[in-house]
């Protein structure tokens, strides 16, 4: 091993400087693809794909459907060309009446042309992997044209496995002199071949038995057991039924952080039964098609359709590319976090709209959680510790307007019934 890092030593920097020269230079396609990919997601993908229909046409294969001069004046003003009466544009305005092509004057024609070199790089990498496929049972013409089609990125992954390489070696080297010198410093306490440790084992034994006989230090280590034991054993009994910190495993992989915290939707848009019923409920998958109808792709998936979007799609029996429903439908079985006992009573509204509790309350920061998991206790002292600092907001409260106007009625000796104070709504018997 020290012979070979000491040649790596010497061929290191000439090396590293070709690895370098050769990144640079194959990495300059990369980035303008890389560039075009960002373009495309924040400008297209609203629209396209790059395979397959969406409101647009399929753009796979359009650098060889059309020149690239058009491409450029179509991007930069498409409803001017079809105004000004091109045959093409007139034909793809007839094809899409419904989703008329925008204008991107903002863009330059280096964004343009590196949009277009994205397109043609998921061409490349489609046509790669079909080359993969057919390599599989189909010989080694296959396998030597799927790998002449080696993407940018494995020349990439190469080159970072080759340098990772040099610096394991070298950092393997220098442990190895390392270690060397520590045995070199500490060669009297590495004991002779066949010495007896039998000895220092025998001691070990004999202050063990002498520290067994003092009854003092073991009725100590008995109690200390004991209490150890008294501790754990009250602390599991007093959280049996607290389910704090519960995080289930979900059948979509929705994500609380993407939707209510980066896109700040707000929770009654998919809870609505948190402002006018006991239960916030649970949103059906036609609330979350509102969005997911148009919004498919995923930046972690390279712009495809999101595999936890497809799940949607296959509840509702729903085929993106005709956008219509089919017969076969089924719930979402989410599973349940938040579970009160039977015998305990809570009502959303109440907290909700009566006293302008905020969700972040009881369920903590929900925009904040990739997976949702159950924040807080939901023991009865959590509860009562909460009504006990929460004060109460009676202005302009109709609920405490109405109390008092029943108090009223009861110091004038008007009558009062149950209804006045509450006892015709649903939830006082129904819940």
């Amino acid at each position: 091993m020290r012979h070979i890092s000491l040649i790596f030593e010497r061929v290191a920097k000439p090396i590293s400087v070709a690895l370098v020269l050769l990144f640079a230079v194959s990495s300059l396609q990369a980035q303008d693809a890389k560039e075009g990919e960002t373009l495309f997601k924040a400008n297209c993908s609203t629209c396209h794909k790059v395979f397959g229909k969406f409101l647009g046409p399929e753009l796979a294969g359009v650098n060889e459907r059309r020149e690239e001069d058009w491409l450029l004046k179509w991007i930069h003003n498409a409803p001017s060309m079809v105004a000004a009466g091109d045959p093409i544009a007139l034909e793809l305005d007839a094809q899409f009446p419904t989703s008329m092509m925008t204008a991107f004057p903002q863009l330059s024609e280096t964004q343009i042309k590196s949009i277009l070199l994205y397109v043609k790089s998921e061409e490349d990498k489609k046509a790669a992997a079909d080359a993969g496929g057919g390599a599989a049972g189909g010989g080694s013409g296959a396998v030597a044209a799927a790998s002449g089609d080696a993407s940018n990125f494995m020349i990439l992954g190469l080159v970072a496995v080759i340098i990772l390489a040099f610096a394991v070696i070298l950092v393997l080297n220098k442990v190895i002199r390392t270690l060397e010198r520590v045995i070199d410093n500490n060669k009297e306490l590495i004991p002779a071949e066949g010495e007896d440790e039998e000895g220092p084992r025998k001691d070990y034994l004999g202050k063990l038995k002498k520290l067994a006989k003092n009854k003092k230090l073991v009725f100590f280590a008995v109690l200390m057991v004991a209490i150890f034991l008294g501790s754990a054993g009250w602390k599991t009994m007093w959280n049996v039924g607290v389910h704090q910190g519960y995080k289930p495993v979900q059948p979509i992989k929705f994500s609380h952080q993407l939707h209510a915290g980066v896109n700040q939707i707000e929770c009654q848009y998919c809870h609505g039964g948190a402002y006018k019923s006991k239960n916030a409920s649970i949103p059906s998958a036609n609330v979350c098609m509102n969005c997911h109808k148009a919004i498919t792709a995923s930046d972690k998936y390279g712009g495809e359709l999101s595999p936890e979007i497809a799940k949607i799609y296959r509840a509702l029996d729903y085929d993106p590319e005709t956008m219509e429903y089919g017969p076969d439908q089924r719930p979402i079985e989410w599973i349940r976090i938040h579970n009160l006992p039977d015998f305990a009573y809570f009502n959303h509204s109440q907290h909700v709209v009566v006293a302008g509790v905020e969700c972040q309350t009881c369920h903590g920061p929900i925009e904040t959680m990739a997976e949702v998991y159950q924040y807080s206790p939901l023991t009865m002292k959590w509860c009562i510790d909460c009504h006990k600092e929460t004060e109460v907001n009676h202005e302009g409260n109709a609920y405490y307007d109405q109390l008092i106007a029943a108090h009223e009625q009861l110091k004038k000796g008007e009558k009062v019934t149950a209804a006045v104070l509450g006892g015709l709504e649903c939830g006082k018997c129904h819940y």
